[in-house]
């Protein structure tokens, strides 16, 4: 028994000595999900994640200053693939380890309808939308709003969140009685978690594709690998589809 207990000792010691840190720096939309991610990564692999979560294009500036992330979880494909470009990314790690979607959404039930026709209607003082120069759910609402041929005439009930989260927060709290949020920040498990909303076709705006990239800072991390490693497991991905986003 003494002799089991040792061996058990020296196999956590062993463990602990191989397990390390990443520093991650995550969509603001994916932050939810990269929350339970982490706790996963942690208890199944002993490494620990350090998250930071912002407006990727914000990232995509500090990580060009020198930021010292080891991976991005972007919102988009694109900036993962300039930052590769301008030797930021380690070539060949960059993989969509989710495509999002975007939601119109009321934290009021019944507010929302299906086709989202309440943008019409201008039954509404504000419309929350994340920046669209720094933050892809942004660029797709206005997209979506051009489409439905509404940008000119709610332009003046626009306000702008400094990233996805931004935005999600003014429309929970009532300061907006409408928000463009990503589907993560209100879907679980096939439904609305809370008020009423549209998800928005696919087709009115680009694809929402979010890349993972090994950042060359993690290039010699384990735990930077071993992160991305996990996020295409199958437990990564079954989670990840929980919050409403297609992998």
């Amino acid at each position: 028994m003494q002799r089991l207990a040792s061996l058990a000792f020296v196999l956590t010691v062993i463990g602990s000595a191989h397990a390390g840190e990443v520093q991650v720096a995550v969509a603001a939309n994916f932050a939810g999900p990269m929350e339970k991610l982490a706790a996963g990564f942690e208890r199944d692999t002993g490494h620990k994640a350090v998250v930071a979560s912002g407006a990727t294009g914000k990232f995509y500036a500090q990580i060009r200053n020198g930021a010292p992330f080891e991976v991005l979880l972007s919102a988009d494909d694109g900036t993962p693939a300039r930052l590769e470009t301008e030797g930021h990314v380690v070539a060949g790690s960059r993989f969509t380890y989710a495509t999002g979607r975007l939601v119109l959404w009321s934290a009021r039930d019944g507010v929302v309808d299906t086709g989202g026709k309440v943008l019409g209607t201008g039954a509404y003082r504000h419309l929350a939308i994340a920046n669209p120069k720094t933050a892809p759910y942004g660029a797709a609402a206005v997209s979506t709003l051009q489409e439905l041929g509404l940008y000119d005439t709610v332009q003046s009930r626009i306000v702008q969140g400094e990233n996805i989260a931004q935005a999600w927060q003014f429309a929970r709290t009532g300061n907006a009685e409408l928000g463009f949020v990503a589907q993560a920040q209100v879907w679980r498990d096939g439904r609305f978690t809370a008020g009423s909303g549209w998800i928005v076709p696919a087709g009115m705006h680009a694809p929402i594709r979010q890349d993972a990239a090994l950042l060359a800072k993690g290039a010699h991390n384990p735990a930077a690998r071993a992160l991305l490693q996990y996020l295409r497991t199958d437990k990564a991905k079954a989670l990840i589809r929980s919050f409403g986003y297609e992998v």
